[in-house]
């Protein structure tokens, strides 16, 4: 059992602040004016041995008043594909790290103020993106894939201008760090190599001790980020989840969901939906997701490059990373498809139904929860399935193989079902119901944003009050769109 955790836990000098000031900047926040709660994490709160919050102490705390001055770090990038040069924490501050739940955690406001990488922010974040960011946080990790965590949302009634006039809020979330591949790109971009070896081996003997006895300790730590990197982004596409905003700076060195802006949940499969509207090219949908995760980790080859010196041996890793994307995007599809077994020619039968989903006007959730429905021995009873695709002719020769290839099982229906239900969720984060969170909220209320981070804590389960939610999206959900500003 954890002792009860308070603030004076928090070690502020631990994480990236031992690298030194070329690292990281101790910065003090700009706290909120009359912060009010938005919404306190219990079950987070009580893992990590929290057991006095939300009280007025932790609400002055993580509205920006700091008992102590936190650090921010600088990292650079490439953003849509185009070096973006120096970047950093222009909004975030860390407070520092905490040991709860037998894990260490970097805790972090983000909306906290200006800083020295602010450029020409104002350092705040809004009502609005702070909600999305806490829920889909939350959304993600009950969905079990890795993601940095969200602890609580304060707000306030102060002003701050992005599209519209909003309000500020500042979220607090965890991670056990948020140390970017942007952060190695810096230093190489500045033929920095002392502190890139130093940045390096922070994070092989913190995170990849397994990586120190290789022969060479930089090149295991691409190919085990690559790696995680690739098997992320096979779950991204397993749910239909859309980051939006894949920019270098925005990739974790340790494989977890970051920073989350313009996201969304695809509705209505289409390989080239697009969440995020500032995307105009369309570089960071859907379908290309897997595509840009390979190609930032060919940015942070290039920043490892010196230490590796090897650039046969670095293109190999990267070669590499189709192969474990390949292989985790078949193994996550074949518990979708309720398939236990391995056959080779379950490559085929999912790409054949990729195919026949994409802009067939099929919801991605919807059809794969539905699809534990379908009978081996009963074909008639497919309608429920064929009546959400467009071509109904195309699915009835699909459901042949797939009946076809499920008579190859061991299970049954029933037992089947279950299994699938266990990986298909039923209900996700959709932009319109985050959206209808995020008005109840700025009108004071905030009974719908804890109901539905509730539903989204155990996504797989049937929550039957709440079955509206797992249904198809109301029509004026077709005009919502998220920005780089959301």
């Amino acid at each position: 059992m954890n002792a009860p955790f308070d603030l004076r836990h928090l070690n502020s000098v631990a994480g990236l602040a031992t690298l030194g000031e070329a690292f990281v900047q101790r910065v003090p926040t700009e706290p909120l004016s009359n912060p009010q709660w938005l919404a306190w994490n219990t079950a987070l709160g009580l893992q990590l041995g929290i057991s006095d919050g939300p009280n007025d102490e932790w609400l002055a705390r993580l509205s920006g008043v700091a008992s102590i001055t936190p650090w921010c770090s600088v990292y650079s990038g490439h953003q849509f594909g185009a070096w973006a040069g120096q970047l950093g924490d222009g909004r975030a501050h860390t407070l520092g790290v905490l040991q709860g739940g037998g894990a260490s955690w970097e805790m972090q406001l983000k909306g906290s103020g200006k800083t020295p990488y602010s450029r020409m922010g104002d350092g705040r974040a809004v009502l609005r993106s702070s909600v999305r960011e806490y829920l889909c946080s939350e959304a993600m990790a009950g969905l079990g894939i890795p993601t940095t965590r969200a602890l609580a949302v304060t707000g306030s009634a102060q002003p701050v201008r992005r599209e519209t006039v909003e309000t500020a809020a500042i979220v607090t979330r965890l991670a056990p760090s948020f140390i970017r591949f942007g952060h190695f790109e810096h230093f190489a971009h500045h033929d920095q190599h002392d502190a890139l070896q130093q940045l390096t081996h922070y994070v092989i003997a913190t995170f990849y001790p397994e990586c120190a006895a290789a022969p060479v300790p930089a090149l295991a730590l691409l190919e085990t980020v690559s790696q995680r990197t690739a098997f992320l982004m096979a779950q991204w596409q397993a749910v239909g989840f859309c980051h939006g905003v894949m920019n270098s700076d925005n990739m974790s060195i340790l494989g977890l969901t970051l920073d989350y802006g313009p996201f969304g949940f695809m509705d209505a499969f289409n390989s080239n939906h697009i969440c995020n509207h500032t995307d105009s090219q369309g570089r960071y949908a859907y379908g290309q997701q897997p595509r840009v995760g390979q190609w930032n980790c060919g940015a942070l080859a290039s920043a490892l490059l010196p230490l590796i010196n090897d650039m046969q041996a670095t293109r190999a890793v990267l070669e590499g990373y189709s192969a474990h994307f390949d292989a985790a995007f078949v193994q996550l599809f074949r518990a979708k498809l309720g398939l236990s077994l391995t056959y080779e020619s379950d490559v085929e039968l999912i790409a054949q139904l990729m195919q026949l989903l994409d802009n067939s006007g099929a919801d991605f959730t919807v059809f794969f929860r539905s699809l534990s429905l379908f009978e081996v021995g009963n074909p008639t009873g497919d309608d429920l399935l064929r009546d959400q695709v467009l071509n109904r002719a195309a699915f009835d020769a699909w459901a042949v193989l797939y009946r076809a290839r499920l008579k190859l099982e061991r299970r049954d229906d029933a037992a089947r079902a279950l299994a699938m239900n266990r990986v298909n969720p039923k209900y996700v984060l959709r932009n319109y119901l985050a959206e209808l969170a995020i008005r109840d909220a700025q009108c004071g209320d905030t009974h719908l944003l804890e109901t539905l981070k509730q539903v989204l804590d155990s996504p797989f389960d049937e929550h039957p009050e709440h079955e509206a939610w797992a249904g198809l999206p109301p029509n004026w959900a077709n005009q919502l769109s998220v920005s780089c500003s959301s």
